[in-house]
């Protein structure tokens, strides 16, 4: 619990009226003038915005684009206190570059954790038993999974499997028996690699008895893999939020299964080809945000690096815009000449296949491509080569790329599936051959 200090009891009083009052609608621009003037005059107060002079909205559409590159270069010049200066130190993962020191103030968690929790309530709530299998040293999320439940007074558990010390996966099956939890926090590899577990061990219909939600973070996940999770385990399974350790929480899930932008939180913007514009004026795009809410690291107009779509009536009546996130730029692939990004390979992998993994095998030239697919355990092979076919016409036709050769292995390299503290797309699903 963070806030039973009287000065945060007022922050949280703060955050509920203001989340609470905007929930689900998109605010109107008297409420984005007052908050952008709140955060630019903090930002006003770091080494990276000095100089910024007196807000105003023409000073604000003025100002430039903040490089992603920029943040992570110099962080701290971005902040308002030092590392030890905050309530939190936190760092990025790591999984694409340097690790990016983040501190954060109460103000920071109090408002993230009050954001968050009035759109999963719509998902989880009082009676769920939560387990959280995301990590819990150094990045946030696992810190905001558990504020969220306490927020919302819901039972909860930390598990991550990875981490060398109590929870192996042998003591997380003695745990799910015991506290038969009813909503998984874990990041889509985790969730492929747990079930293959309990599948080959036999026990997949006992453990998901209970189960009815599956909470996915972390890592980009598509429609196919998502149906194909909750047919597994019985449960619906939600693209539970998307943000960043830099930028806190920017969407999360509704309880249709769509995924909406948290616009009382972060004013939105698209870099598009014919310049920067407001999220409502575009479709698609490169995600700018700009924190509303962010103290010990005020942010401006910082591009997220993320291309986006953005869409609209959502079945569950939020009139928040829906977003698609299809993957960081700096992620992408190229197989001769075709450019390849995370969310597009996964639709075709887990909509034309029973695989439970892949690894992408290419030369340095992205001359020569081979997929890998890990078999699932319960798996008939003679129905691999016809898998195997409408993989490469699906490839073809949403793609345009028709893969060198298809293999089905038994397994892939743990990296694959450590999910969210250590998995980055292209260094975990991506291999690079020196002769192909």
């Amino acid at each position: 619990m963070i806030w039973h200090h009287e000065d945060r009891a007022a922050i949280l009083r703060a955050a509920r009226e203001e989340i609470g009052n905007h929930s689900g609608t998109t605010p109107d621009p008297g409420f984005y003038h007052r908050k952008l003037a709140e955060v630019w005059a903090r930002a006003a107060r770091t080494t990276a915005y000095a100089g910024l002079g007196e807000y105003s909205p023409a000073a604000f559409d003025a100002q430039p684009v903040t490089p992603r590159e920029a943040l992570k270069a110099d962080p701290l010049d971005f902040a308002t206190v030092g590392p030890g200066g905050g309530l939190r130190y936190y760092e990025t993962t790591g999984s694409t570059g340097v690790p990016t020191p983040t501190p954060r103030l109460a103000e920071d968690i109090i408002w993230n954790t009050v954001s968050v929790a009035h759109a999963w309530e719509s998902v989880i709530g009082r009676g769920d038993r939560v387990i959280s299998l995301l990590p819990s040293d150094v990045v946030p999320v696992g810190d905001l999974v558990s504020q969220v439940c306490d927020y919302l007074g819901i039972a909860h558990v930390r598990a991550y499997p990875f981490a060398t010390g109590i929870c192996d996966w042998d003591r997380l099956i003695q745990l799910w028996r015991a506290f038969r939890p009813t909503a998984v926090f874990l990041a889509p590899g985790v969730a492929l690699q747990w079930t293959r577990l309990v599948k080959q061990r036999g026990i997949l219909a006992e453990l998901s008895t209970d189960v009815r939600a599956m909470m996915l973070l972390g890592e980009v996940n598509t429609a196919p893999f998502r149906g194909r999770l909750g047919r597994w385990w019985g449960a619906s399974a939600f693209d539970a939020s998307y943000g960043s350790t830099e930028t806190g929480t920017l969407a999360s899930t509704c309880a249709a299964g769509g995924q909406h932008l948290l616009p009382a939180a972060t004013y939105f913007e698209l870099a598009t080809p014919t310049g920067l514009v407001p999220i409502d004026q575009a479709t698609e795009g490169q995600l700018v945000v700009t924190p509303l809410n962010a103290y010990a690291r005020p942010l401006l107009r910082l591009n997220t690096g993320d291309t986006v779509s953005i869409g609209a009536d959502c079945p569950c009546g939020r009139a928040t815009p829906l977003v698609t996130v299809h993957g960081r730029v700096s992620d992408g692939l190229s197989v001769r000449g075709v450019p390849l990004a995370p969310r597009g390979v996964e639709e075709v992998v887990y909509g034309s296949t029973d695989a439970t993994g892949y690894l992408i095998e290419i030369d340095a030239a992205g001359g020569f491509a081979r997929l890998l697919l890990e078999r699932d355990v319960d798996a008939a092979r003679a129905a691999e080569p016809a898998q195997a076919e409408a993989l490469q016409q699906a490839s073809v036709d949403q793609l345009d790329v028709r893969w060198d050769q298809v293999a089905f292995v038994n397994t892939l390299p743990g990296n694959t599936k450590s999910g969210a503290s250590q998995k980055s797309w292209k260094r975990s699903n991506i291999r690079i051959l020196e002769n192909a």
